[in-house]
């Protein structure tokens, strides 16, 4: 079969989250609000580990750079949706289809590998504290920020190059508010049962893998902690518990969606707008608000930003 010849759509429907004008407008000033949130709150982030000298260490590099896949992924779905909203258009060519589906994928590849790696930095921080600077050394953390780029893009393109190839002759109604693989594929004019597979191995079963072994280690650091102070974890669990927080609420969509694919109800899109619009907006607030150094840098960049006079008024 001619895929090129037979694929006749050139644009998709996002039929969306309500027909209701009322839920319109709501959702429209919660995805602006939530955004400009996520913009204001991830790169203030990036900025203070940047410009605070005492912040430039392992833990605070690999959460500026999920700062910045957290405003990836954000952007890569939000932006049109508020569009969408606000003009009532909810048309999304092929090629901006495939893009966004693409780079969702990328950001959300890149991010598992960074949560892994912040796992990886709180381990040898509490548990192997002697040795902490020689192991998560500066090479150590570009390595690992470069190979969330790498497992994200082959993440993507390992699923992508499946998808691009097959005809859309029929139907061109995506049932949510952004293009992606399950709700794409099911407009194929050709069965893609083989392809399903692929997308749950791929993106399903490494989520689900990806989801148990952090939990697994964070269990095993607390019950390190546990053994060495002789039952005292309030320090460590407080350290720890916004690490896992974020690990649940990145997860979660991820396995309800791809390792049950397809699914005929609702959930997935309330779901997915955890991921793309409160997650993002919650890490800022998670990893600021329950770290002093975070919180004190943050004040200081305040008010070199507002200068004296700005501060006295």
């Amino acid at each position: 079969m001619d895929t090129t010849n037979d694929s006749v759509v050139s644009e998709f429907v996002l039929i969306g989250l309500s027909n209701s004008w009322e839920m319109h407008l709501f959702l429209f000033w919660f995805f602006s609000v939530f955004y400009m949130g996520i913009i204001l709150g991830n790169l203030f982030i990036v900025f203070t580990v940047i410009t605070e000298s005492h912040l430039h260490t392992p833990m605070y590099f690999l959460l500026a750079n999920l700062s910045l896949l957290d405003l990836g992924l954000s952007s890569t779905t939000v932006p049109k949706t508020i569009t969408n909203l606000f003009t009532n258009c909810k048309i999304i060519s092929f090629p901006k289809c495939m893009i966004q589906i693409f780079f969702i994928h990328v950001m959300g590849g890149g991010q598992m590998v960074l949560l892994i790696a912040m796992a990886y930095d709180r381990y040898t921080a509490i548990c192997k504290p002697l040795h902490y600077l020689t192991i998560m050394s500066p090479k150590m953390c570009v390595s690992f920020v470069v190979a969330a780029w790498i497992v994200g893009i082959i993440h993507a393109v390992s699923q992508f190059v499946f998808v691009i190839n097959l005809p859309f002759c029929g139907p061109n109604e995506v049932d949510s508010f952004y293009c992606d693989f399950p709700w794409v594929m099911k407009l194929a004019c050709v069965d893609t049962y083989k392809l399903e597979f692929v997308i749950i191995a791929n993106s399903g079963f490494i989520s689900m893998a990806t989801f148990f072994s952090l939990i697994i280690s964070y269990i095993f650091i607390l019950v390190t902690v546990w053994k060495r102070s002789s039952g005292d974890l309030s320090k460590a669990f407080v350290t720890l518990s916004a690490h896992i927080t974020v690990v649940i609420l990145f997860f979660t969509p991820c396995m309800f969606l791809y390792v049950w694919p397809f699914p005929t109800t609702s959930l997935d899109k309330c779901l997915f707008i955890v991921d793309f619009a409160i997650t993002p907006l919650l890490n800022p607030a998670i990893y600021t608000l329950r770290n002093k150094d975070m919180r004190v840098a943050m004040r200081r960049l305040s008010k070199r930003i507002l200068g004296p006079s700005g501060i006295s008024q």
